[in-house]
Formats: structure tokens, sequence, C-alpha cells
């Protein structure tokens, strides 16, 4: 996927979730930050940023901050919304009977409930922005507590044990990462419901991504299962 209306900025500070202060053409402005996690380690003060200019006039900000580079990465995309927007591309090449986005099922609504000659998939899409220099090569998963993503594998576990066939997605929007590993200094509860959702069937899938500053796009998956069983 590519974007359009794409200026480079300077990143200053982020006040809060929601929104970050960007050197835009000399002039500093407010900029809503398209990511509610901690992003710590990229969002560093002289980093450079890469946003998209909204048409909007009704907006409270005028631009979205997309992309971020960081030396070793290069670009990360940040975009909350890319990994669905990508995954539902993926899903729709495949030749599914049916793919219907934000489907209920128990308490949770799952990103992405399939169907292909009589069988019925659930795929829930997790985006991963995090790499540290402990773990080269390796991305992680979450950056802060999620007590949703935790929700999110218990149902999944519960499809599977059921008959449904169910997977979790880890979109890895980073250059170089080909695994995602569960990051316990975040959420040891997290690693706990994927272990457990990996030994009751649930795929544990890692989508590759090539990132430059306005585009991103899927390269390779990477099955990776077995891993976790084994933990």
């Amino acid at each position: 996927m590519t974007y359009e209306n794409m200026v480079p900025g300077i990143f200053r500070d982020r006040p809060n979730r929601f929104i970050a202060h960007v050197e835009i053409g000399g002039a500093v402005e407010t900029v809503h930050v398209k990511n509610t996690g901690r992003l710590q380690e990229l969002l560093l003060p002289e980093a450079k940023v890469t946003l998209q200019k909204k048409l909007n006039e009704n907006r409270k900000t005028a631009y979205d901050l997309i992309s971020v580079y960081k030396p070793g990465l290069k670009w990360v995309n940040i975009d909350s919304l890319a990994p669905n927007m990508l995954m539902k591309q993926q899903l729709m090449s495949l030749n599914y009977d049916l793919v219907k986005p934000e489907y209920t099922y128990g308490e949770s609504r799952i990103d992405f409930y399939m169907e292909k000659n009589g069988e019925k998939f659930l795929t829930e899409v997790k985006g991963c922005t995090l790499a540290d220099d402990l773990h080269p090569g390796i991305g992680l998963f979450p950056d802060a507590p999620t007590e949703r993503g935790v929700k999110h594998l218990h149902e999944l576990t519960k499809a599977a044990k059921e008959g449904c066939r169910t997977a979790i997605a880890f979109v890895i929007q980073m250059n170089g990462i080909h695994r995602v590993l569960p990051n316990e200094a975040a959420q040891p509860e997290f690693k706990k419901a994927l272990v457990e959702a990996a030994k009751a069937g649930v795929q544990i899938v890692c989508y590759s991504c090539h990132v430059e500053a306005d585009r991103v796009k899927i390269t390779s998956v990477t099955e990776d299962t077995s891993r976790f069983v084994n933990m």
C-alpha cells in the first residue's frame, strides 16, 4: 500500500498517546499519531518521520504520523490501520469464498472471518513495530500491555477447540524482521495465552514487510506455530 500527500518532518515530542509535535518545513506542528502504543524506541527527539497531509478541514490536526526512521531498521511504519489493510489484501488474493472483516465471536470482535469449501476460518491481526538489540532479527509484541490482545487469544483458542481453523497474524511493520516473540517484559500474560493458543491449534503466522517512507507491502510469510508449542 502506498500513501499519498506525504511530507518529511523531524520529531520533537509526544505530549500524549494521540498527538505529537513535529517540525515540518521549519515550523512545529501538532500532528495525529496513528498508533496508541508506547513507541518509546522509535519516537526519539530529532528522529526523521514522514507524515500524510489530510485534506479534511474539519480535523483538529492537518497531518497523520505514518513512519519513523530508525538506524538499523530504516523506515518503520507505525500506522495501526495498515496491518488490517494489508491482511485484507492478502486474504482477498487467496480465493476464499467469503472474507468478512470485524466478525463477532464470543465476546470479541475478531479481525477476519473466512469460509472456503465449507470450512470456517478466524484470523486476528496484530501489527508489530518493536525490535531491540537483545533479539536481532526478531520483533516483539506487545510494546505495551494489551488486555484486548489476551482476550482475543482466549477466543481463538476456544474457536480452535470447537473445530474452527484459527490464526493470529503478526504483520511486521519493519524491514529485515521475520519472526515475532511475545514481549514478556511488557506483559507475561500475553506469552502464556499465545503458548496456550498454539498448543490448542491456533496457527502463529508472521508476515514480513518491505517498508519505505511512503509505502509498505508484505513480502513473505513464516508459519511459526511449532516454536510456541514447544515453549
